[in-house]
Parts: structure tokens; C-alpha cells; sequence
């Protein structure tokens, strides 16, 4: 049988999303001192992100920086201001960043930071 992380990486290179994900999860943890699992946890939110899982990695986000970056890091690179708008009012300073230089730092950061003629 096959390493776990061999599996992984040929169901990623078919475009098997849901399965390389499904064996990458099932190892991956978040700050663990085994650096393997914590390198499977940023694997599992690069995964979930060119799987194109906004909403999974919406919901991960909510507790799980490397979730948050990953979905602000997606949102930029398909040009998707007005949801990186949405998350730096919100409070996401990554998304803020990221939104300055998607619009090529025309004056947004005064707009994010006081919203109040937003309607």
C-alpha cells in the first residue's frame, strides 16, 4: 500500500479534488509539532482552494488562519474584489491587503477602513 501522501498526490494530479482532499484531511492538524501534519494542513487548504471549495474554506476560516489566508490569497487571484471588499469590511486586514493591490492602491484603504457611505 502506498504512502498516504502518494495517494494524495496522484488523485491531484488526475484533478481527483475530492479524494486527494479526502486523504490529505484525514492526516492533516493545524500547528502540530509533527511537521508533516501541519504541511498536510496547508496542503489540505491549497487543495480545497484549486478545488475552487470558497464556501468550505469560508466556514475553515472562521477559526483557521492558513483557511482564511488561502481564501483571501484565491479571491485575489480570480480578480474578485467586491468579496475581498466584503471580508476587509469585515474586520480581515489579509483581505484588505490583498484588495489594495488588486486595485492597484486607488485610494481603497480610507473606503475599507471607514465604510460609513457604504448604504
Amino acid at each position: 500500500m502506498s504512502h498516504w501522501s502518494q495517494t494524495a498526490r496522484a488523485a491531484e494530479e488526475r484533478g481527483d479534488w475530492d479524494r486527494a482532499i479526502l486523504v490529505v484531511s484525514g492526516v492533516a492538524e493545524c500547528y502540530s509539532s509533527d511537521y508533516a501534519r501541519h504541511d498536510a494542513h496547508l496542503w489540505h487548504m491549497d487543495l480545497l482552494a484549486r478545488a475552487g471549495r470558497r464556501v468550505e474554506l469560508a466556514a475553515l476560516g472562521r477559526r483557521d488562519v492558513h483557511a482564511r489566508r488561502r481564501l483571501n490569497r484565491l479571491l485575489f487571484e480570480e480578480g474578485r474584489a467586491e468579496e475581498l471588499w466584503q471580508r476587509a469590511r469585515s474586520g480581515d486586514g489579509g483581505a484588505r491587503h490583498l484588495l489594495g493591490r488588486l486595485v492597484g492602491g486607488w485610494g481603497i484603504g480610507p473606503r475599507v477602513a471607514d465604510d460609513s457611505d457604504v448604504g
